[in-house]
């Protein structure tokens, strides 16, 4: 498995090594010995997966303060456009945002850090997207971004008709609204 380092400190894509053949191929994904010697010591706790069609976005979520989570992100079948915003507020990076286009086809996986509001859209017929966590899921710790708000930058792929959100993602704040919208950025950045 190989590194690449993203313009994001501490957001870095993971390419697995592939091993084909005639009957097909296979890959180590995950290997905590392995990403250790890579500097990237998580204990994740719980995964997740998700099939959504063309069209779907989810996102821009995070969750704040003590359950805040890390993501190791990949996906299955089909692709995705996979983007993150850094809100960590001693970061060099603070309100910028980084997309990739994750498949089946390519392989990569991104270490998304705590401390980034993350979100994907589904850019194949359907798609399978799955990711481990170092923490677990807090409903009430709950929090996102607005994924169209223009000051984030992010171009999802999709004409704004195909966008298919849920009703919690269609009234996320915008960025620059976090202030008295309840979301404490200084709560999540200091984990």
């Amino acid at each position: 498995m190989t590194i690449k380092e993203t313009p994001i400190p501490g957001l870095v894509l993971l390419q697995p090594r592939l091993f084909p053949d005639a009957r097909g191929y296979f890959t180590e994904t995950f290997n905590a010995r392995t990403l250790q010697q890579l500097g990237l010591d998580h204990t994740w706790v719980q995964d997740n997966q998700a099939r959504s069609t063309r069209g779907v976005l989810r996102g821009l979520h995070y969750q704040r303060g003590a359950s805040a989570q890390a993501k190791l992100v990949r996906v299955l079948q089909g692709r995705v456009l996979d983007a993150v915003v850094d809100l960590r507020e001693d970061s060099p990076t603070y309100g910028q945002s980084f997309a990739v286009e994750l498949s089946e086809e390519n392989h990569l996986q991104m270490l998304v850090p705590r401390g980034f509001a993350h979100g994907y859209a589904v850019l194949s017929r359907t798609a399978t997207f799955f990711y481990k966590c170092d923490n677990f899921y807090d409903k009430s710790a709950e929090a996102g971004l607005f994924y169209a708000d223009p000051s984030l930058n992010i171009d999802w792929q999709l004409a704004s008709e195909e966008v298919l959100l849920s009703e919690k993602d269609e009234v996320l704040p915008r960025f620059g609204q976090h202030q008295g919208s309840g979301i404490n950025f200084d709560i999540l950045v200091r984990q």
